[in-house]
Order: C-alpha cells, then sequence, then structure tokens
C-alpha cells in the first residue's frame, strides 16, 4: 500500500466524509473513492459502510485504522525531524507570553519540540505596560497576545487560544456573591485602566470605555502587569475583566472572579515583527497551525 494511499485512508477514517476528505488532502473525491476501493479489493474486505446519510467504517476498517495511525505517525515524525536537520533549524526561539497564556497551549508547544528538539524554547513575559516592547525590541521571535493588534509594523498570525472573560473583583466586593453579572454592571467601577503609552483600542478588548448601553466606565488607577493588578484588586482599589485562565492560575482567597454572562471571546494570536520573522518563528507558527487543523 502507497504511503498516500495510507494517508487517504486514515483522512477519511477521521473524517467519515468523502468531500472533507478531498478538501483536506487537496485532491478529488473520485481519487479518494478510487483509492478506498483499491485498498477494499487488496484486503479483501470493505472498510467503510456507505450510505447516502453516512459513512462507517466496518470493524476490519477500525482494525485497520488502530494497526496503521501509529506507524504513519512515526514516518511523518521522522521525516519532519529530518527536514528540520536539513534546514538546520536549530537554536533559540524566544517567546514572548503574557501571563500563564502559554499553559493554555500545551498541544502546539509539544508539537513545536516534537519536530525540532534540538531548539530551545525561551520564554519572556511581556507587560500590559508594553505589550509590543519586547517584540520591537529584538528580546523576543513571536509573541503571543490578545487581540486585534493593528500595528504597522507588526503581523498577525494564527489564533490559537479564545476564551471568555470574567469580572477579578475583591472577595468582599457585592459582586463576589452573584453567579454572573453584565457588562452593564461595570459602570460600577472603577475598572483599572492600561497607561496612557498602550494603544486605546487593544485596551479596550477587556477594558471598554463604556458599557453597550453607552454609560461610562470610570477609570481607576493604572496597572502595568498582571500580578500588580490582581494585587490591587484585593486591597479592593478597583475592579478589571480578565481572561478566563486567571481563574485556574490566579487562584486567591481574597479574590473572586465572577462570569461576565453577555462577554464576548477574547482571541489571543501568535504575533511577530513584519521585517524580521525568524525561521524558528515561521516553525512554530506552523506547529500551531497544523495542531490546530
Amino acid at each position: 500500500m502507497e504511503l498516500r494511499d495510507i494517508e487517504i485512508f486514515l483522512v477519511l477514517a477521521e473524517e467519515l466524509h468523502f468531500g472533507r476528505t478531498a478538501e483536506r488532502l487537496l485532491i478529488s473525491s473520485a481519487r479518494v473513492s478510487q483509492a478506498i476501493k483499491a485498498q477494499e479489493r487488496r484486503i479483501g474486505a470493505p472498510l467503510f459502510e456507505r450510505t447516502s446519510r453516512r459513512v462507517a467504517l466496518t470493524p476490519i476498517g477500525l482494525q485497520l485504522r488502530e494497526d496503521l495511525a501509529a506507524g504513519y505517525q512515526r514516518i511523518q515524525d521522522g521525516i519532519e525531524r529530518a527536514t528540520a536537520a536539513a534546514r538546520g533549524l536549530s537554536g533559540v526561539l524566544r517567546l514572548g507570553t503574557m501571563d500563564a497564556t502559554l499553559a493554555e497551549i500545551p498541544e502546539i508547544v509539544e508539537s513545536f519540540r516534537t519536530r525540532h528538539p534540538d531548539c530551545e524554547l525561551r520564554i519572556r513575559e511581556a507587560h500590559l505596560g508594553d505589550p509590543f516592547g519586547l517584540l520591537r525590541s529584538g528580546q523576543v521571535d513571536l509573541q503571543l497576545v490578545w487581540l486585534p493588534v493593528e500595528e504597522p509594523d507588526l503581523t498577525v498570525g494564527p489564533v490559537v487560544l479564545t476564551e471568555p472573560l470574567v469580572l477579578a473583583v475583591s472577595a468582599r466586593h457585592e459582586f463576589a456573591r452573584r453567579e454572573s453579572i453584565s457588562l452593564e454592571d461595570l459602570a460600577v467601577g472603577p475598572v483599572f485602566r492600561t497607561d496612557d503609552s498602550v494603544p486605546a483600542y487593544w485596551a479596550e478588548a477587556i477594558n471598554p470605555a463604556q458599557t453597550p448601553s453607552g454609560k461610562p466606565i470610570p477609570r481607576g488607577p493604572a496597572s502595568t502587569t498582571a500580578h500588580e493588578t490582581l494585587a490591587t484588586i484585593a486591597a479592593g482599589l478597583g475592579i478589571s475583566p480578565v481572561p478566563r485562565h486567571a481563574t485556574k492560575y490566579f487562584s486567591r482567597g481574597d479574590i473572586a472572579y465572577v462570569p461576565i454572562h453577555d462577554s464576548p471571546d477574547l482571541e489571543w494570536g501568535l504575533v511577530w515583527r513584519t521585517a524580521g520573522q525568524t525561521p524558528l518563528a515561521r516553525a512554530f507558527v506552523q506547529a500551531a497551525v497544523d495542531t490546530l487543523a
């Protein structure tokens, strides 16, 4: 059985749809059908049950998928490692993150490290007060940052994480006793503001200037780091919408995280300098694209 035919079988076993399999492999549906029929003739038994409404694996097809999948993956991994070695992909990839976001994309990190075992992944933390400074100064090659990013010298790559916002308040705050709040409740304030040097459109994704009905949201003191924000919230000096992952990684007894039931989703993407994308940065982006696919 040719490697391409094995790939066609495994993708069809996953998609259970001839059209989607063809689109994913960039071939025709007829090519998919021909490959499967050839495999079935060679094996001497049907691999898929086909009706006008559904495609399903037969018991023999299920067994073949189990037998082929691990070996095919080992072949692919070997080819990728050889290709990486031929391209000279080694050295250090400096990745900028904000608080604990990297822990939310472990599959992407693992994929990159598996493909490029000779590469070192070095993490730097970017702060709210200067979200793009590490990128622009060349201290990181790639950065995971919330979107939108509309900077002419920066390129936005794939979205790798989507999550809602929650409201961080002091455990003594009246909102701490609620099951959820609305964006309209932010008018109570004060909500922490970012430094004036931070692009307003970027901060707006988390800290809107007004509620959906147009009520102004009072601003509290400026905050430049996630830990600084949390410490000030705990002291009862303000409230702040934060990404939901904060509830996992920044749990503390003096802060309550209250769901915002009408919160829009916050997107996180990979961003790099338009004039300076490194081969390792490209490799990490490709690992992200392949993992998410």
